[in-house]
């Protein structure tokens, strides 16, 4: 099975865990998916340190963690308001209608997707940098910035810059509308970091 395959494996995986936790805290007699979750959990670790990935790939599967991690931190929420009943009637506004995934952190550290931490403006050491986008058509020089700063980052790492701007860009505006749909979030903070060795173009849902 080749990488996009298995990435596709663990999307629908994703997707359908989703759908059985849906399940599972509607009704009481039903058990938690934790064989489903198993399977998403061993394909996340499979490609944790994102070495035999290209850069799309890479990013594809930043964006399915950071989506698990947002994801099983409400899972845990609501099953430990599912355990001791309710106390207070945001509980009960959480078990019915969830949270808004940028109203919190999603930090899963096993996969290394979390809050971005201080952005830096001029893509200094003192942190990662960071550009929130909302309408990329519109917003042509943060995507100039940010293009530049992940390039910069990746011949500063050794590792090679791929693609062109105008192509960027059209990656840039098609994540923004996926994510900005997935979430409902108003805008998404993108992030450019250093990881394990490897430069890493990571997304956020913001509010």
């Amino acid at each position: 099975m080749t990488i996009d395959e298995e990435l596709n494996l663990l999307d629908s995986n994703l997707r359908r865990l989703k759908i059985e936790y849906e399940i599972f805290f509607s009704n009481p007699a039903k058990r938690p998916p934790n064989d489903l979750e198993w399977k998403v959990l061993n394909l996340l670790r499979k490609f944790s340190d994102g070495s035999k990935m290209n850069f799309s790939q890479r990013y594809r599967y930043n964006e399915m963690a950071q989506r698990y991690a947002i994801y099983s931190d409400l899972w845990r929420k609501k099953s430990r308001i599912r355990e001791e009943g309710y106390r207070r009637p945001q509980d009960a506004l959480l078990s019915v209608q969830g949270v808004r995934e940028g109203q919190h952190e999603a930090a899963h550290h096993v996969y290394g997707v979390g809050h971005a931490g201080a952005s830096s403006k001029d893509g200094s050491d003192n942190g990662p940098f960071a550009v929130e986008c909302s309408d990329v058509s519109a917003e042509r020089e943060k995507v100039e910035t940010l293009f530049k700063a992940l390039s910069e980052a990746k011949t500063k790492a050794g590792e090679p810059v791929s693609g062109n701007l105008d192509s960027f860009a059209s990656f840039v505006q098609k994540k923004t509308s996926q994510i900005r749909k997935e979430y409902g979030c108003h805008s998404v903070e993108y992030t450019v970091e250093m990881q394990d060795g490897h430069v890493r173009l990571k997304a956020k849902a913001k509010v």
